[in-house]
């Protein structure tokens, strides 16, 4: 199902990109969008964990380095039947997590310093087994197509609005302005909205994964609630465009909240408490 998703997304996103550049500057501009859509689709599918990790600040760690966590994440991939992801710690107070790569044989899960401090063994298990979640799913690659051609969107868009790419109205095929300007600021918008709409639903298949990894949803569950708590207290330092691989929203408040990545944690955590109510086993 998800590479049906990844198709579809890559398809709507990348022509919606050459319709901005269509728009903003004719037929050079299309095809100036088209060869962009590609060259980044392409980079993305095999740089996205670089990408990320190089955005977030991310260190990888050897198993002598954090054996605890190395520890953690051995047990959920061996119960997950995945290989064992490389590991990485973001060295930030925040607490938050995320995962990156675009299959499980790429894959790198990564937690900050402030989310080891603030929960127990059984909450990063959680935390992690939700992580891996998205990993046996490969929503990690869906969403890293998403956050490229949305940064995409975002540029040519911008590139449009400062004439970058404008043509003279004047000559014969030159671009409608009106058109122009409605494009430059729908498509970013519309491109958000897509990302949203498969973040929040990845996020509710990732919440269940994890709490059958690890077997005690009400852990996850007491994580997540953490995590709100402290999102509102120490905002993460990272790209707006990787909001969506966190565990929780590290952008909170203002206008984030109009295109959240993330289902409301009360919801999350809502859910969670109806699995365990209805005895939920691990899997």
């Amino acid at each position: 199902m998800n590479t049906l998703k990844i198709v579809f997304l890559m398809t709507f996103l990348t022509v919606l990109l050459v319709g901005v550049g269509q728009l903003a500057g004719g037929s050079q501009g299309a095809a100036l969008a088209l060869v962009l859509a590609a060259g980044m689709n392409l980079f993305t599918y095999f740089f996205s964990d670089r990408m990320v990790l190089a955005s977030t600040g991310a260190r990888l760690v050897t198993e002598s380095e954090a054996p605890e966590l190395h520890a953690v994440v051995r047990s959920l991939a061996t119960k997950a039947g995945i290989p064992m992801p490389r590991v990485a710690i973001i060295p930030q107070e925040a607490p938050n997590a995320f995962a990156t790569g675009r299959d499980p044989e790429h894959a790198v899960v990564a937690a900050t310093e402030g989310l080891l401090e603030l929960v127990n063994k059984d909450e990063l298990e959680g935390v992690l087994g939700h992580e891996l979640g998205h990993v046996l799913r490969r929503d990690i690659l869906l969403g890293a197509i998403a956050a490229t051609l949305a940064g995409a969107l975002t540029y040519v868009s911008q590139m449009a609005l400062w004439g970058g790419m404008r043509r003279d109205d004047r000559e014969e095929g030159g671009s409608n302005p009106l058109a122009s300007l409605l494009t430059v600021l729908l498509a970013p918008i519309a491109a958000a909205i897509v990302q949203a709409m498969i973040s929040r639903q990845a996020e509710f298949r990732a919440d269940e994964t994890g709490a059958r990894l690890c077997g005690q949803p009400l852990e996850l569950a007491s994580a997540l609630e953490k995590l709100e708590a402290s999102s509102h207290r120490a905002e993460l330092q990272a790209s707006p465009s990787t909001s969506h691989l966190f565990i929780v929203n590290p952008f909170p408040g203002g206008l984030a909240r109009l295109f959240s990545t993330h289902p409301p944690t009360a919801e999350r955590v809502a859910r969670l408490e109806a699995m365990a109510r209805g005895g939920m086993t691990p899997s």
